[in-house]
């Protein structure tokens, strides 16, 4: 009686993956990362030219910045989970800098109101303003929303959302994109 009941439910629990969509591509993206990766969206050069006027660092465009992976952030410091993030960001930073380009960008912001939250808690990853249009395919819909992308542009991760990006998970994926 107790096989039956256990063949059930693996049978059930089979039959929910195999065709509930929702379930299988979270499932499928939990556990097969390089399928997200292989499809991913490519950014191209006109994309990346975003003038950039510099708060904490000196002034730039995006497209000087490519010849590494991008952590590009789009935030507030009007944003609750923009602020939420910003320790996380930090300190993935501070150990990832030297092989990734950090480019946060305020939005929506003063200039002012920028320096003062940098100041107020000791930040130092690099912000910056927008000084020119920035392409449909990255400008955020929600705050905090957050890309990484490879040398050649490919979108391999968008985040709409505020996360933890000092977790091991994060470390290993950069670790694996900038051999």
């Amino acid at each position: 009686m107790k096989k039956g009941i256990i063949y059930i439910i693996i049978i059930a629990v089979i039959g929910i993956v195999a065709f509930i969509p929702g379930v299988r591509d979270f499932l499928k993206n939990q556990f097969f990362p390089i399928a997200t990766i292989e499809n991913a969206v490519h950014i191209n050069e006109e994309d990346y030219d975003i003038d950039l006027k510099g708060i904490n660092v000196p002034s730039t465009n995006l497209k000087t910045l490519k010849d590494k992976a991008v952590f590009l952030n789009f935030w507030g410091t009007w944003c609750p989970p923009c602020r939420k993030e910003w320790p996380s960001i930090q300190k993935l930073y501070e150990t990832r800098k030297e092989n990734v380009n950090f480019v946060l960008i305020a939005m929506n912001d003063k200039e002012e109101d920028v320096r003062k939250f940098l100041k107020e808690n000791n930040y130092t990853a690099p912000v910056y303003i927008a000084q020119s249009p920035i392409s449909e395919k990255i400008l955020p819909k929600v705050f905090p929303t957050t890309f990484l992308l490879d040398k050649t542009g490919r979108i391999l991760i968008k985040e709409d959302a505020s996360k933890d990006w000092d977790s091991e998970t994060v470390h290993q994926f950069i670790d694996n994109i900038i051999k």
